[in-house]
């Protein structure tokens, strides 16, 4: 099973990857970055698997780009605190 098949693993996973990234010292902004790029390629190259994935992918295709950008930093945001703390 793929982390994108289920809601909550896919959060983990996205919390665990953001709690590496800022242990790393990696910037507020640019993992709001990656976190834009990461969204476009899903909404563009991925099929999504959930309903909320859906949701996600249906909110991306009308957003402008800036909404995009706003929609990225909430998932950070969502699972900023979200991750299994390995």
């Amino acid at each position: 099973m793929s982390v994108l098949d289920n809601w909550n693993q896919w959060k983990d996973f996205l919390g665990d990857r953001l709690n590496q990234a800022e242990s790393q010292g990696i910037n507020q902004q640019v993992i709001n970055d990656v976190a834009y790029q990461v969204g476009d390629y899903l909404a563009k190259q991925v099929d999504p698997k959930n309903e909320q994935e859906r949701t996600l992918a249906d909110l991306w295709s009308v957003a402008s780009p800036e909404e995009q950008h706003a929609i990225a930093n909430v998932m950070v945001k969502l699972v900023q605190n979200n991750g299994a703390q390995k």
